[in-house]
């Protein structure tokens, strides 16, 4: 309810500016160990998930949603420092980019199949809260 009062109103959405001073942090953070390529990496993952669950904020009070997040990263945390970026011409943001847009696709994915498997019986003024 307060996100079409903040709508009707014509306020301003800094989602995006408060991922980006939130991680700003991480980067930095790996850049001062050298691990800029890691960090890149982290940094790509966790703001395609926090995107993924801007958008579907409104299964927050679920708690299946942050289980299937919680699964979701742990996945993601061993592949993030195990994948060796190739060393070459081509800067570490041409591999990433594509790969976050695909795991944005697969997190979105999981979420909607799991809304569908377990909302399944619910009533549709459910998931407006």
């Amino acid at each position: 309810m307060f996100e079409r009062e903040r709508e009707a109103k014509g306020l301003t959405d800094y989602t995006g500016l408060k991922i980006g001073a939130i991680l700003l942090p991480m980067l930095l953070l790996f850049a001062y160990f050298g691990k800029e390529d890691v960090g890149l990496a982290v940094v790509i993952v966790l703001g395609v998930m926090a995107v993924a669950i801007k958008i579907r904020w409104n299964l927050r009070k679920h708690i299946w949603f942050w289980a299937i997040i919680a699964v979701i990263l742990a996945l993601h945390v061993p592949l993030v420092f195990m994948v060796r970026w190739p060393q070459g011409n081509a800067p570490t943001l041409f591999y990433t980019l594509p790969l976050g847009l695909v795991d944005f696709l697969i997190i979105s994915g999981a979420l909607r199949l799991a809304e569908k498997f377990f909302l399944k019986e619910s009533s549709p003024t459910d998931e407006e809260e």
